[in-house]
């Protein structure tokens, strides 16, 4: 089958309108329409429905567009592992970084990176895992670092462990609380400020506060940038939730100071690195990502001293 007809059947999948996947594939109305024709006539089956005035996949269709998103895309990754191979280059790369990493891993990769490679090019997308998530399938970039444990199972996505990074709740040196021994509940009637969570983290502390079951609390602020949280952790009394990593010049200054919280259980934020499978990284995604795993060592290293 042409991939190339293939691909006008998932511009249509997507776009479910003739011109607009007409003009997202660079043909005519009437053109793209001859090549859905053929498709279905090819295969002797109607792959989709126009009756209603929308253009829906019918379910020989879905079971045809499924495949042929699969087919497609080990056709670019054969391409691009060719061209790899035939090059024998390094070439740029586009990869992402959750809230954490992003302050605790990055600061070293990068400057690594810029040092070994000044010739290459990099993209570092900063985002919560969710976000990443969307952009990695979207092929958009090849690998992202960040908690892993909302993820969810998919065969298409393959994930390598690198190790916990421990986490407290810290406050600024004045705080009412600082120096003192305290319950979560005291702690959370300051307003608690934290990246994206996991659910299983929320869950926690829905117990801790003696909520309803399957009810999560609400934060005071959710934030992908670390660096506003430690900011707003300077200037006011909120507590916030993070990796020791991401604070540890604070801490070691005096700036901000760990909060001794006698019912929480320990807390971490669970690092991996996530890529597709069944396609090959490109040089430089295989050197970030061994560059990401020894930084991550490193700091495994300290946290357990």
């Amino acid at each position: 089958m042409d991939l190339k007809r293939l691909g006008h059947l998932l511009a249509l999948a997507d776009e479910r309108h003739f011109a607009h996947a007409a003009e997202r594939v660079h043909l005519s109305q009437p053109a793209f329409s001859r090549s859905i024709q053929s498709i279905e006539r090819d295969l002797g089956l109607r792959l989709f429905d126009r009756e209603t005035g929308d253009v829906r996949p019918t379910p020989a269709g879905l079971f045809v567009i499924e495949r042929a998103r699969r087919l497609l895309f080990d056709a670019r990754s054969l391409q691009r592992d060719l061209a790899l191979y035939r090059d024998s280059q390094l070439g740029d790369t586009a990869f992402g970084a959750g809230p954490v990493p992003a302050t605790t891993i990055m600061p070293r990769v990068l400057p690594a990176l810029r040092q070994q490679h000044p010739g290459v090019g990099l993209r570092v997308e900063i985002s919560n895992w969710q976000l990443l998530y969307e952009r990695l399938l979207a092929e958009d970039i090849e690998f992202f670092v960040a908690d892993v444990r909302d993820l969810p199972a998919d065969p298409r996505v393959g994930i390598l462990s690198i190790g916990r990074q421990p986490g407290h709740l810290f406050v600024r040196a004045e705080h009412p609380l600082a120096g003192r021994r305290c319950s979560f509940k005291q702690a959370w009637a300051y307003g608690m400020a934290a990246n994206k969570l996991p659910l299983q983290v929320k869950a926690l502390m829905g117990q801790l506060l003696g909520l309803p079951r399957g009810t999560n609390p609400v934060l005071a602020l959710e934030c992908d940038d670390t660096v506003l949280l430690r900011a707003l952790a300077h200037a006011t009394d909120t507590v916030i939730a993070t990796s020791d990593a991401a604070l540890r010049d604070d801490v070691q200054t005096g700036l901000l100071v760990q909060l001794d919280i006698e019912d929480l259980p320990d807390a971490y934020v669970e690092m991996g690195i996530v890529a597709l499978v069944n396609r090959s990284p490109s040089p430089m995604a295989m050197r970030a990502m061994d560059c990401v795993q020894e930084v991550a060592r490193s700091l495994n290293v300290q946290a357990s001293h």
